[in-house]
């Protein structure tokens, strides 16, 4: 715990000698208590950065989290996710947020590979390169490898040295500071800090094993071989392990450089609608979508196939979550209101008492302004997000996966628009979602996924409750910031209340007997 505290103080003084916490308290005014805390660690005898004096707010924000290194990168990615802690405007400034650090040593990321896969694979690879992408968790290089006596391009990405050593040990501070906050104002118990320092940990470490990276490659290629125009990277598990992972190099542009795709005289407009159809397919046909969908993760090769990247994010959607997203957005489309109210009640995603009438009308008052604005404006991600607002009205069951889709959709759409500002959302939704209702509706399909599903459940009914936590737990995570009860994490993180209960009640016990002490020497 001592070591924690040491932490705590140089990770404090970081935060008060920057930028940020003045932004910060714009939105939320800190108890006096806490001004004072930060007011005494930012003392220093050297001159102040006045370097973000032109920049704009979101932007100083941006910059002085980013130069607070890997956990405070992480920590204001996770925040911007949470409107419902940090206010809707403070999670805007920090959307803008970049993962950017200066690289480690080429020597170093030898050492790593050479550890991590062995003298023989290490051997065999050839022309590695200096860092071309530097994060703050891992960092890519070029290189080639001998595939079966073809020589392959490849990217290799490779964690940074005792990041997660690092991260967990300030993280582990954080989550100190976060309880020591609640157990001294009460009212910052309600955002469940400890729980949303947790769950950062939890996630992040996720990201930190690059074999968990590499299997969401996979499985996203698998799922996307047969789609004309789409080519996720192929990962090369030999040379692939938990700090390492190796995949096919992109050869291509990366879409936020619109005039060179111009250039090459590849069709901005084709590939705008190409990304929202291919990120609705695989949400609705797969259930298993790429959830981080930025323009610095999407390539166009010389073949002018989209190349997504970075596969540290995935988003997965249940079947009855897939029917619900399609009959949903579909039947906003055709304006079918009262068809979009009969799914909700359906699916058992609204109590069955509410009037589908009164849902149906509800529903319209999201739909009917939408169809009046311009095309540029209509955005589905926009509408989901409406939907969730006002069916929760109606008590509507939480969908942490669906918030995520939401979440991503929007990114998606901001991609398209960048592309082509004039890109029609719904008529480019509108054949993919067709196609998939027709699919599943089709009486033979239905019947073969009965069986199919209904033999796979009574083979794997022993191990059910195991599969599902799993599978579940790091979604819930990222979508809706709730721990599971009854799952590992969840004691856990028990576990490191109770420690820290402790800690405390040892320190006031410690200091009593101080104070007890000097009372009777003195």
């Amino acid at each position: 715990m001592i070591k924690k505290l040491y932490i705590l103080f140089k990770l404090g003084r970081k935060l008060a000698k920057s930028d940020a916490l003045s932004i910060f308290t714009k939105f939320h005014n800190p108890p006096i208590g806490i001004k004072i805390l930060f007011y005494l660690l930012s003392l220093s005898f050297s001159k102040k950065d006045n370097s973000f004096v032109n920049e704009t707010e979101g932007e100083r924000l941006s910059n002085s989290l980013q130069s607070m290194g890997t956990t405070f990168i992480k920590l204001g990615q996770f925040l911007a996710t949470r409107p419902d802690i940090i206010g809707e405007k403070l999670s805007k400034q920090l959307e803008s947020l970049q993962d950017r650090l200066p690289p480690f040593e080429l020597s170093k990321a030898k050492e790593i590979i050479k550890k991590d896969l062995g003298e023989d694979n290490f051997n065999s690879i050839i022309n590695l390169s200096e860092p071309v992408a530097a994060a703050s968790i891992a960092q890519v290089h070029k290189a080639q490898i001998n595939d079966n006596g073809t020589i392959k391009d490849v990217a290799i990405k490779i964690l940074r040295p005792n990041i997660k050593k690092i991260f967990n040990e300030e993280i582990d501070a954080l989550m100190l500071f976060a309880f020591l906050t609640e157990s001294i104002i009460k009212k910052t118990k309600r955002l469940k800090l400890v729980e949303v320092v947790y769950l950062l940990k939890e996630i992040t470490n996720l990201e930190m094993d690059l074999r968990f990276e590499a299997a969401a490659a996979n499985e996203y290629s698998e799922n996307t071989k047969n789609d004309s125009g789409f080519q996720v990277p192929r990962i090369y598990w030999n040379f692939t392990s938990e700090n390492v992972m190796t995949l096919d190099w992109v050869e291509g542009v990366s879409i936020r450089e619109t005039e060179e795709l111009q250039k090459r005289n590849i069709d901005t407009k084709k590939i705008a609608s190409d990304i929202i159809q291919h990120f609705l397919r695989h949400a609705v046909r797969d259930g298993f979508f790429h959830a981080d969908m930025h323009q610095g993760n999407i390539f166009i090769n010389n073949s002018g196939q989209i190349v997504p990247i970075d596969f540290g994010i995935m988003g997965r959607l249940d079947d009855l979550s897939k029917k619900f997203l399609a009959e949903i957005l579909y039947g906003f489309i055709k304006r079918d209101y009262k068809k979009v109210a009969e799914v909700h009640l359906a699916a058992g995603l609204v109590p069955k008492e509410v009037p589908v009438d009164d849902l149906a009308q509800a529903l319209r008052s999201i739909g009917e302004p939408i169809f009046g604005q311009s095309i540029k404006d209509i955005s589905g991600g926009k509408l989901l997000k409406q939907l969730f607002d006002v069916t929760e009205k109606f008590n509507m069951q939480t969908q942490p996966q669906l918030l995520m889709l939401q979440k991503t959709m929007v990114v998606v759409e901001g991609v398209a628009r960048r592309l082509n500002p004039e890109t029609n959302i719904w008529e480019t939704s509108r054949p993919v979602l067709e196609k998939w209702l027709k699919e599943t509706k089709d009486p033979i399909t239905t019947l073969n996924e009965t069986l199919k599903n209904s033999a796979e459940v009574i083979k794997r009914l022993p191990e059910m409750p195991q599969i599902m936590d799993k599978a579940n737990q790091a979604l819930t995570f990222l979508a809706s910031g709730q721990i599971p009860q009854n799952t590992n994490t969840y004691n856990d993180l028990n576990t490191k209340k109770n420690e820290m209960v402790a800690f405390r009640n040892q320190s006031i016990i410690g200091l009593l007997l101080l104070v007890i002490l000097g009372l009777v020497v003195f």
